[in-house]
């Protein structure tokens, strides 16, 4: 059972660590045991939006963390249930649809692809070197490794390009006229675009969190209503037997969050502190939908939240607990090192009780 759409279940399926809104059933981003990450963000195209009830991009981003064993195949799983199903329906708890169209970020330890939407179609790029950023609009232009088998037919048929030349995803599927959403996103493109360039070569998780921290490009973004909800940093290691580490906040504004570190072990501790509540009439699942709404905050939401009001009241004391939160993440920062290079080797029972014993730190300095 998805958001709205119940599919076929698969035979198997990878154990995944998820960061979502709490309503629905996808994820924004996320990791599985076999070191795949996804994300996704919405875009708006020239192929019309879908009201009617489908896969969310958010149930396509775990779907294809729970069923890929690698960005490959998870890029595989994707597209043939897009292509099957398609996406739309609402992605606000709201009685006034919100829906988009999404691009996926999508990386494991040996390779990364781009894959971009519009409907059912889609183009997909592998990112063969260097870095790569997507930012709420199409950004493949004609270097495409993979595409929807139809897609030329499409653009040919519907006017949008002439069959002749050089095929740009990005250009033939565009919007002629971008919703002011889109045109403010052009701009954080290209600043984060620049930003990963100055760190060419030596980019580290420090490097992206502090671009995710980033308020001038517009990257990370703490004006009501959108709001960076989550952020999420992830280390792959080309060694397999170096394990991976992903780092999740949890908690909104990254700019005054803690990254703190999970690591797939056997017997993970799980942390009800960051799971939101469960209800049994859910206004997300009754129909009509979203008529009323419910607190969905976990317990280290509220108490960042809490902080947050103590930091905007009493900057001294603010930037006192920002330092102290900072103390904390450089302690995850520095035991990851140690793993990776192999200068310490904790026991498992240590690894699965990680990300609960740094929250639960973060809990008590609140």
């Amino acid at each position: 059972q998805c958001t709205y759409l119940e599919i076929e279940q698969a035979e198997r399926t990878h154990a995944v660590v998820l960061s979502r809104p709490a309503w629905l059933w996808g994820a924004e981003m996320g990791a599985n045991d076999r070191g795949v990450c996804v994300g996704n963000e919405g875009v708006w195209t020239r192929e019309p939006l879908g009201e009617a009830e489908a896969l969310l991009g958010m149930d396509l981003v775990r779907l294809g963390l729970e069923r890929g064993g690698s960005a490959r195949e998870a890029l595989e799983v994707i597209t043939a249930l897009l292509e099957r199903y398609g996406q739309g329906g609402s992605c606000k708890e709201e009685p006034v649809p919100f829906v988009y169209h999404n691009t996926f970020l999508l990386a494991d330890r040996a390779e990364a692809w781009v894959l971009e939407t519009a409907g059912r179609y889609w183009a997909a790029q592998r990112i063969r070197e260097g870095s790569r950023n997507i930012s709420n609009q199409l950004s493949i232009g004609s270097d495409i490794t993979a595409e929807h088998p139809g897609l030329r037919e499409r653009a040919r048929s519907r006017g949008w390009w002439s069959g002749d030349g050089e095929f740009s995803f990005a250009e033939v599927f565009s919007l002629e006229k971008q919703p002011p959403r889109m045109e403010a996103a052009k701009a954080r493109f290209r600043a984060g675009k620049e930003l990963l360039r100055q760190h060419q070569g030596h980019i580290t998780a420090e490097t992206v969190m502090s671009i995710l921290r980033d308020k001038d490009s517009g990257i990370c973004v703490d004006a009501e209503g959108f709001r960076t909800a989550g952020s999420m940093v992830s280390v792959l290691p080309r060694d397999p037997a170096l394990p991976c580490v992903h780092f999740f906040t949890a908690t909104p504004d990254p700019s005054r969050s803690v990254f703190k570190p999970f690591v797939f072990v056997a017997g993970i501790k799980p942390a009800p502190q960051v799971r939101s509540p469960t209800f049994l009439q859910d206004p997300a699942k009754q129909i009509p939908r979203f008529q009323s709404s419910v607190d969905r905050r976990h317990e280290l939401y509220r108490r960042h939240q809490a902080a947050l009001e103590l930091m905007e009241q009493d900057p001294e004391r603010g930037q006192k607990l920002l330092e102290t939160l900072r103390e904390l993440e450089k302690q995850g920062l520095e035991g990851m090192k140690e793993l990776l290079e192999g200068t310490v080797s904790p026991c498992p029972e240590e690894l699965a009780d990680l990300f609960f014993d740094c929250v639960e730190a973060e809990m008590k300095f609140y």
